[in-house]
């Protein structure tokens, strides 16, 4: 059987991208009145005397949830649906994850949470989107602040490898079953519930290895509940 050429493959992933696209546009458009017509109803509630309007009112922020979830399930579709349109160009990776550790120092300290870099200079440079991997490291770094709710540690570190880099996220966190780690990068399988702030959409661990390996990549787990959670991804040099 003849396989079509490299470049129909790539065009027929940039029009599903395309719809996947419009899809989310269209649900984000209804949703976003849904949501603000709800949020004007609960603040007109918010103040009420009777139980009745306290009822409604707790039916109400209910409903303001799953929007809020909804919401997230559509963006995180959309990153999914596109993580394999990479527009790579040679990076220093060291750069990359010194700069996104720069942004997430501030909700690191709001959950109690020790950042501990290990970044080796003089990397060779790797062929990557960095709009990408930002989406990489952040979902990443969001997974082990929850598995660490009362906080701790997250150690991050970049090495040389003989033929690239390689990345190593590391916490201290409630670490995962062997059942979940055999799971984790199947679409939409969580362990995360909707009600709470976090409330996971199943799409977070699927887009990153999507996006590692779209960049000729290979990510790996290392986990055990009650000790924490090891990530190692390996990139090749840019050539």
């Amino acid at each position: 059987m003849t396989e079509p050429p490299a470049n129909d493959w790539q065009s027929d992933y940039a029009e599903i991208a395309t719809l996947a696209g419009g899809f989310a546009h269209e649900i984000r458009n209804p949703l976003s009145t849904i949501k603000l017509n709800i949020d004007l109803l609960v603040e007109d509630l918010h103040d009420a005397g009777s139980t009745r309007d306290r009822r409604m009112a707790t039916k109400l922020e209910r409903v303001q949830r799953e929007c809020v979830h909804l919401e997230q399930v559509v963006n995180a579709f959309l990153q999914f649906a596109r993580s394999n349109l990479v527009t790579a160009q040679p990076t220093d990776v060291t750069a990359e994850v010194a700069d996104f550790l720069a942004g997430f120092e501030a909700e690191a300290a709001a959950a109690s949470i020790e950042l501990s870099p290990h970044l080796s200079a003089d990397l060779p440079p790797v062929a990557l989107d960095p709009s990408l991997f930002r989406q990489v490291l952040t979902n990443l770094f969001r997974n082990a602040r929850q598995a660490m709710p009362d906080g701790g540690t997250i150690e991050v570190a970049t090495h040389a490898e003989a033929d690239g880099v390689r990345i190593e996220v590391i916490d201290t966190g409630c670490g995962m079953t062997a059942e979940q780690r055999s799971r984790m990068f199947e679409a939409f399988y969580s362990t995360k519930t909707s009600d709470k702030k976090d409330g996971g959409t199943g799409l977070g661990l699927p887009t990153v290895r999507k996006i590692v390996e779209a960049h000729g990549g290979r990510i790996a787990c290392d986990s055990d509940p009650g000790r924490g959670t090891r990530f190692v991804i390996t990139l090749p040099a840019a050539e």
